[in-house]
């Protein structure tokens, strides 16, 4: 199992839901935890600080990625000259690998400080990712996490965040042997296939999974805190937190939706 975690926004986290957060992965003990962006409200020091202390908490393998709000939107110098120092500072390299006995598991960095929201893959990205699918051990299921999502619906305000060069990096890495792209950013679940949207000519499926808010009150959509569970068999659940029992419930499946929708 795979927990997938995104737009914590620490500085606006609610601190019951952080702690439902701990308590889902003590009872589950999930093989990896991945963050697909926006660890903080405002990349302060503090909130980078706190979202490490949870990470650490959770005592499970996991990997992050920068989101938008983990560079400085108000100290311009910073932004441009050091966009990334704080968090580097607290989690290193801004592109990792992760690997467990079934998932692996690219971070990439779509993060531009002349840029607000939108995202961006270089040449080099690119070839440096196909690169690391094609080596991939084939019983993995192969995963890319990158803060902003390749795929809105069309009438979707944040369709023009989609990252430039997205599509030509997703049909180098479905050639490569993808499954499937980790996202956050607009704070709701969600999961689109791929192959249909870009009629990509691959064996596998090769999925968008959005994942909401975990523990924000920075909620979007009218859509309850929540997270998405992956399994090795490649099933998505999306769980949303539940204020009776004060823990998060599984709220539905997201993929497969029916068999019909399988390459």
């Amino acid at each position: 199992m795979l927990l997938h975690l995104s737009d914590l926004h620490f500085g606006t986290e609610i601190p019951e839901r952080v702690q439902a957060v701990k308590d889902f992965c003590q009872q589950q003990q999930p093989e990896l935890v991945i963050v697909s962006g926006d660890l903080t409200q405002r990349a302060r020091f503090q909130q980078f600080y706190a979202c490490r202390q949870f990470l650490e908490s959770l005592n499970i393998p996991y990997l992050v990625v920068p989101g938008n709000h983990d560079i400085p939107l108000y100290h311009v110098w910073r932004r441009f000259f050091n966009p990334f120092g704080r968090y580097q500072l607290f989690f290193g390299a801004t592109e990792k690998e992760i690997v467990s006995e079934h998932f692996y598991v690219i971070g990439v960095n779509s993060i531009r400080p002349k840029y607000h929201t939108k995202g961006y893959v270089s040449t080099k990205q690119i070839a440096e990712v196909e690169a690391k699918l094609k080596s991939a051990p084939e019983h993995l299921y192969k995963l890319v996490a990158v803060h902003q999502p390749f795929y809105c619906e069309p009438f979707d305000k944040h369709v023009e965040d989609c990252p430039v060069s997205g599509e030509i990096a997703l049909r180098h890495w479905a050639d490569a042997g993808l499954n499937g792209l980790l996202h956050g950013h607009l704070h709701q679940s969600a999961v689109y296939h791929l192959n249909q949207f870009y009629h990509l000519d691959v064996a596998q499926s090769v999925l968008d999974i959005h994942a909401g808010t975990t523990f924000s009150n920075r909620t979007h959509h009218g859509e309850e805190n929540g997270f998405n569970v992956i399994t090795a068999q490649g099933e998505i659940d999306a769980y949303l937190y539940d204020d009776t029992s004060q823990s998060f419930q599984k709220w539905k499946r997201i993929w497969p939706i029916n068999e019909a929708s399988l390459v």
